[in-house]
């Protein structure tokens, strides 16, 4: 079985940053993954820079990125209107948002969770020939109102299904949820909407996200997302750690035999060059 890794760095992880690393900047973070064998990237968020300046220039970059034919890039958006610059930008895979817990949509899209899968679903509806994956933000816990319960999770991943979307990827934003518990919310989410591929999205408060992957692989979750160096968070989830790094991520799959098409030694040179932009970016 292999395993599938979309390396989100250049989003996750570069939004947390205290600095904003230009556009060439960030292509040459792309060229090194790419080097090192990442085949899947999320390369942009649509969002407004007012609110996420590290993400600016997204339209700019999107045409800049490495010309690969078995490279995907994906690009995130929160609402309707992202979707729409994403679109105009010629993004071919858009991750649509939302948040499970009713205090982080607030924080982080501006308005309760009906409203802005509401919002979602009418772009989705608006673009039939664009690629969407959805993404569920708190989906295990959430900085303002605590554990999520599975149903709640459910609530939202059904609405997703019902936009047509068949592969969602579920997050632990602030890194917290045990491996037990991102189980059971799995096991709850993957028995209701059966025809769903899922995957997580991991950040590593405890160091305990890397036992979430056995579990998650031993379920046969085939897809993860990571950053490399760990970098990331979520600038409107106080509390929120960085992600999984992907260096690790790939070293404890192959040690379990898991193959990844990522060359270690490379994706370590990337690593150091991702430090050395954002050093030259503060």
């Amino acid at each position: 079985m292999a395993v599938t890794i979309t390396d989100v760095v250049l989003r996750d992880g570069l939004q947390d940053e205290p600095v904003v690393v230009p556009v060439a900047g960030r292509v040459r973070i792309a060229e090194a993954l790419v080097a090192a064998g990442v085949r899947h990237i999320e390369a942009a968020s649509f969002v407004d820079p007012r609110r996420v300046p590290q993400m600016a220039g997204a339209e700019e970059l999107l045409p800049r990125l490495p010309d690969r034919e078995n490279v995907r890039y994906s690009v995130l958006a929160l609402n309707a209107r992202g979707v729409r610059r994403a679109v105009e930008a010629g993004a071919e895979e858009i991750v649509v948002v939302a948040s499970a817990s009713p205090g982080h949509s607030r924080a982080n899209a501006g308005r309760d969770v009906d409203a802005a899968v509401d919002d979602i679903a009418t772009a989705v509806a608006e673009n039939p020939g664009v690629r969407f994956v959805g993404g569920i933000s708190t989906a295990f816990v959430c900085p303002f109102d605590g554990d999520v319960p599975p149903s709640a999770l459910l609530a939202v991943t059904r609405r997703f299904a019902d936009m047509g979307i068949r592969r969602i990827g579920l997050a632990d934003t602030l890194g917290t949820a045990t491996p037990a518990q991102v189980s059971r919310s799995l096991a709850f989410v993957r028995n209701a909407l059966p025809d769903t591929e899922f995957g997580l999205h991991l950040h590593n408060a405890h160091g305990q996200a890397l036992s979430t992957v056995s579990a998650a692989v031993d379920a046969g979750i085939t897809r993860f997302d990571s950053a490399a160096g760990g970098y990331g968070g979520c600038p409107f989830a106080p509390g929120a750690h960085g992600n999984l790094a992907t260096e690790d991520l790939v070293a404890y799959l192959h040690a379990r035999g898991v193959p990844t098409g990522i060359d270690e030694r490379a994706l370590a040179g990337a690593v150091a060059l991702i430090k050395d932009v954002l050093a030259r970016a503060a």
